[in-house]
């Protein structure tokens, strides 16, 4: 098994979730200005991720410039990890390839705690990847104990790369706020990344 073999139900009933739905979590977010880059990026990148409309274009050309602007912002003082193996518990299933997963550390060479957001990229419909996303989550929940930092709060993402969809988990409590946030403007959505990072 691994992290794309759940579904929410699965999860919700492998690791006994109690799920609240449509709850929005975060605060008020004050907006961030992109960088010229990331203007420019979008600018070139949306119209090609959304013509070619693959997950593998959205997460190259939309969503990898908006986080390693998160990173930039922050001072670079966190890691940013890409497709790298996240294999936390096999045998629950808690293996396999992250999309997207920023951690607290500085480290880039290897993924150190505490991980604190995990971000799923779909090129379509983001129901599906909701088990996913929290299957990822409890892992990095999990992997945080492990390596004794662990943190109250898991912030995860489905996103197209121009809509976003936000999980966050505490405990054995996964919130999901239904309410899906577009790019462009990312604006709002840079102010919302940068928060997760700061306060999960």
């Amino acid at each position: 098994m691994s992290y794309s073999d759940f579904s929410l139900a699965k999860v919700k009933r492998d690791f006994n979730l109690k799920i609240v739905e449509n709850a929005r979590f975060l605060p008020e977010i004050q907006p961030i200005k992109p960088t010229p880059y990331l203007q420019e990026a979008l600018s070139e990148g949306i119209p090609l991720a959304t013509a070619t409309s693959s997950e593998k274009a959205r997460s190259e050309l939309i969503i990898s410039p908006i986080l390693l602007e998160v990173r930039k912002i922050l001072e670079r003082k966190v890691s940013l990890f890409s497709g790298e193996d996240f294999t936390v518990a096999p045998d629950l299933g808690l293996s396999g390839v992250c999309d997207f997963l920023i951690s607290r550390s500085p480290e880039q060479i290897f993924i150190e705690a505490p991980v604190i957001v995990i971000i799923e990229a779909k090129k379509g419909d983001l129901k599906p990847g909701l088990g996913q996303c929290a299957a990822e989550m409890i892992a990095a929940q999990k992997f945080n104990e492990t390596n004794n930092i662990p943190i109250k709060t898991i912030y995860g993402s489905v996103s197209s790369g121009t809509t976003w969809r936000f999980l966050k988990l505490v405990e054995q409590t996964l919130s999901i706020d239904l309410t899906d946030y577009t790019v462009p403007p990312v604006e709002i959505l840079l102010g919302m990344l940068v928060w997760m990072v700061r306060e999960g």
